[in-house]
C-alpha cells in the first residue's frame, strides 16, 4: 500500500471569479457538436439548444430524444419500484418533466449513469421523449458515477471487464471512479452477506488494500478473492463477539471492539503491509481471541458504553 497523501487545503475561491460568465455560456460551438447533433436528429430525437458548461466551459446539447432508445448504464443497482412510482405521482401531479438525465451516446444509442429512477418513471407513463444533457465525451458516463451517491462499485466493476477498450485498463485508472479500494473488496462482501456490518473493517482495509494494478479483467477475479478474506474475518470476528455475548456482555459495539483489539496495523508503523499477510495474522489473532480477559469496562472505553439493562 502506498504511503498516504498528506491532505491540502482546498483554497477558497473568490465568490464569482471561476468559469463562464451567462453571456459565454451560449458561445457553444465546433465540429464534434455539430456531429452530435446531427446524429440526434437522425437518430430521431431534436436538439433543443447548445450551451457551454459555465465551470468547464465543455459544450452541452440539451436533447429531445426518443425515450425507446435510452437505457440506464449496465452497472447500476436497479431501479426501486417505490421510487419509480413517486416519481410517476409526481410528473403526473405537476404535469411537467422538469429534471433532465444525463446522456451520452454510444453506438447509435443513448444510455445514462445517472437518470435510471426518471427513466422508468417515464416509460411507464408512456411517455415518447426524454429531455437529456447530452455530452459528447461517452467516458463522462464513468466520471459520473463518481458523483452518483446511488453508485454500485462492483456491478461498475465487472461491467468495465468487459468492455471494450477499458477491460485491459488496470484497476487503479479509475481510482477517481472508485474513490477507495475497500469499497471495492468489501462491496464483494455485501454481495455475498447483505447484512455485513462491513465498516468495522475500514480501519484494516484503509492500511492494507490499495487499487490493483492488474487490469480490469483480473482484478475484478481478485477482488472477489480479498472479499472471501474478509468474510472468513468476519466469521471469526462473529464467534468471538458470540462467546462475549455469552459472557453477559451485549453491547452493540462488540463488533468494532474485536476488530480493534486483533488489528495489529493500527499500532504499527510501516507504510505498506501485504494484503494477505495482513490478514491472515489478523485471522488467526480473531480465531484466537480471548474473551475471558475481556471485561464491560474495556468495551466501555472503547466508546460502547453499557450494555442496556434488561
Amino acid at each position: 500500500m502506498p504511503p498516504r497523501k498528506k491532505a491540502t487545503r482546498r483554497k477558497k475561491a473568490a465568490p464569482a471569479s471561476v468559469g463562464l460568465t451567462p453571456a459565454e455560456t451560449g458561445n457553444a460551438a465546433g465540429a464534434e457538436l455539430d456531429r452530435l447533433a446531427e446524429q440526434v436528429a437522425a437518430d430521431g430525437g431534436a436538439v433543443v439548444g447548445r450551451y457551454s458548461d459555465p465551470f468547464g466551459g465543455t459544450p452541452l446539447l440539451v436533447a429531445a430524444l426518443p425515450v425507446d432508445r435510452v437505457e440506464p448504464t449496465p452497472y447500476q443497482r436497479d431501479a426501486s419500484d417505490a421510487h419509480v412510482k413517486r416519481l410517476m405521482g409526481v410528473i403526473e401531479t405537476i404535469g411537467r418533466f422538469l429534471d433532465p438525465i444525463v446522456a451520452v451516446r454510444e453506438d447509435g444509442q443513448y444510455v445514462t449513469p445517472n437518470g435510471n429512477h426518471r427513466l422508468q418513471a417515464l416509460k411507464k407513463l408512456g411517455v415518447k421523449t426524454v429531455v437529456a444533457l447530452l455530452v459528447p465525451e461517452a467516458d463522462v458516463a464513468f466520471k459520473i458515477l463518481a458523483l452518483n451517491t446511488e453508485k454500485a462499485h462492483n456491478p461498475f466493476a465487472r461491467a468495465l471487464a468487459t468492455m471494450k477498450g477499458m477491460s485491459d485498463r488496470p484497476e487503479g485508472s479509475f481510482a477517481f471512479e472508485f474513490e477507495q479500494p475497500p469499497f471495492l473488496t468489501l462491496g464483494t462482501c455485501y454481495e455475498a452477506r447483505p447484512r455485513l456490518s462491513g465498516g468495522a473493517y475500514q480501519s484494516i482495509l484503509r492500511r492494507v488494500d490499495a487499487f490493483l494494478d492488474e487490469p480490469m479483467t483480473r482484478a475484478v477475479k481478485e477482488r472477489d478473492r480479498r472479499g472471501r478474506k474478509i468474510l472468513k474475518l468476519d466469521d471469526a470476528v462473529s464467534a468471538a463477539v458470540e462467546k462475549l455475548k455469552a459472557r453477559g456482555l451485549t453491547s452493540p459495539y462488540l463488533k468494532p471492539f474485536v476488530v480493534s483489539r486483533v488489528n495489529y496495523t493500527r499500532f504499527s508503523k510501516a507504510t505498506t503491509f501485504d494484503f494477505d499477510e495482513a490478514l491472515d495474522k489478523i485471522i488467526a489473532a480473531a480465531a484466537r481471541f480471548n474473551v475471558d480477559r475481556v471485561k464491560q469496562e474495556d468495551v466501555a472505553r472503547a466508546g460502547g458504553g453499557p450494555p442496556d439493562e434488561e
